[in-house]
């Protein structure tokens, strides 16, 4: 398991690598939005040159043509747009003009819980689930192997629950989605045990996948001196809530928040 979660932070750190620098290409293809700030060139025209905002109104002012509404647009539609209006209003013949996007502020996701950065975030062109935990530094130590997606759609919205894990185990990247503006990022801590009585190192650990009650005892420094692997108890919470008391087997898996007891040896 510690192999596993060694391969995670490794695919972390190289993702990291890539997703700290936008591709062009992708930002062309991204739509503006409110805050984006742009460089405007037309060519042949050095004096409209312009560096600007888009408003909340979503709209950038232009020499010669005033404000322009240009949200929702990729730049490439933006830039045909303008060089539209340049043309229809008689100022020049067949313009070619150029966007730069500076600083994308429109594009904006929330990366909440157990990652190393939580934060708001601008993202820019087109970045996959691991592209954006990447982007954070990672999950956290105490992070789990769940992450919660939750994205407004049609009025509504929807939430979508993906095990990294398993999808970097199986190669699966169906479930590795694009993310969106306005996306929320939730990634939830990992499962925890508690094991007390007589073993070495008493204290609650991290629950990994399929986890013994043999594996959950050397975790916890093995039995001490007075221990006993008979009669081994684990107290359990049901679907209602009531605290059961279950003796269990050594091959027994453990649940997340059960709490393992070792008995002191009677001989």
């Amino acid at each position: 398991m510690k192999a596993i979660r060694l391969i995670i932070c490794a695919l972390s750190l190289c993702l990291t690598t890539s997703a700290s620098f936008a591709d062009p290409g992708d930002i062309k293809h991204s739509v503006l939005g409110s805050g984006d700030v742009l460089k405007v060139f037309v060519y042949g025209n050095p004096d409209l040159a312009t560096e600007t905002r888009i408003n909340e109104e979503g709209k950038i002012t232009f020499p010669l043509l005033g404000e322009v509404a240009i949200d929702g647009l990729t730049p490439t539609a933006a830039e045909k747009k303008i060089a539209g209006l340049l043309e229809n209003g008689g100022f020049l013949r067949k313009p070619q003009v150029s966007i730069f996007t500076l600083s994308v502020n429109s594009q904006q996701i929330s990366v909440l819980g157990f990652v190393r950065n939580q934060g708001r975030y601008a993202i820019e062109g087109q970045r996959s689930l691991t592209d954006v935990l990447a982007m954070v530094g990672g999950i956290s130590p105490d992070g789990g192997n769940i992450v919660t997606l939750i994205r407004a759609q049609n009025n509504d919205f929807v939430k979508k629950e993906i095990n990294v894990l398993e999808m970097i185990r199986s190669g699966d990247m169906s479930v590795n989605h694009n993310i969106r503006s306005g996306d929320l990022i939730y990634v939830e801590s990992a499962p925890r045990f508690y094991i007390y009585g007589e073993v070495q190192r008493p204290g609650f650990f991290r629950l990994e996948p399929n986890m013994t009650v043999v594996q959950a005892l050397s975790v916890g420094g093995g039995l001490n001196q007075r221990g006993t692997e008979r009669g081994v108890r684990i107290q359990r919470r049901d679907g209602e809530g009531v605290l059961q008391v279950i003796k269990v087997k050594p091959d027994d898996l453990v649940q997340p928040d059960d709490v393992v007891y070792i008995q002191e040896s009677l001989f």
